[in-house]
């Protein structure tokens, strides 16, 4: 798995990657076929404080990609409400990917 974490206006500190990382961890624990993690941490310019850490993920899996985004006034919060977000994502897809049909059963020969 390939994992990307970027800053925008921002600057990654190492506890934040580590917690990143921690947190996406539990994604994988879902759903074990991710090729590709892209994060994106912003901090926003706008005069109000609520809402100007953003927290932006792409996650490439076998068959598409799933995207989610969250803002918030802290950014561990905003990383926990993506997370979140991920996870239901995953979980979805990876129930689409199972297949949940019985095969018929053969008859027997008398």
């Amino acid at each position: 798995m390939n994992l990307t974490i970027s800053g925008h206006h921002l600057e990654v500190t190492p506890a934040l990657r580590s917690y990143v990382t921690s947190k996406l961890d539990r994604i994988i624990r879902h759903f074990d076929q991710v090729v590709d993690v892209k994060v994106l941490l912003t901090v926003e310019k706008q005069k109000e404080k609520e809402k100007r850490q953003r927290a932006e993920c792409t996650i490439h899996v076998k068959g598409s990609d799933v995207f989610a985004e969250s803002a918030h006034e802290d950014l561990y919060a905003a990383i926990d409400e993506l997370v979140d977000k991920l996870d239901r994502q995953i979980v979805r897809h990876k129930d689409k990917l199972q297949d949940h049909h019985h095969a018929a059963p053969k008859r027997m020969i008398a």
